[in-house]
């Protein structure tokens, strides 16, 4: 699951590694941020047409260069 996690949000729990939190605590920290950040790097929510439409779990508080990383995939889309 760790691994799982760093794959998507490497810079996130490097940041958190070097800040001295242990690995259950990093994982707490990241866990739900790596599962939104995936489905909003798939593209999950490319096409929705209103924010109404998003699902309850979607958001998540994320850093601008997490939020950046996402825009950018859609430009790219």
């Amino acid at each position: 699951h760790c691994l799982s996690v760093r794959a998507v949000c490497q810079r996130e729990v490097d940041c958190d590694r070097g800040n001295g939190y242990s690995w259950k605590i990093t994982f707490l920290r990241n866990y739900w941020k790596s599962k939104v950040k995936r489905e909003w790097l798939s593209g999950k929510y490319s096409n929705i047409p209103s924010q109404n439409s998003l699902p309850e779990k979607s958001m998540y508080p994320m850093d601008v260069d997490t939020w950046g990383e996402i825009l950018e995939a859609e430009l790219e889309r």
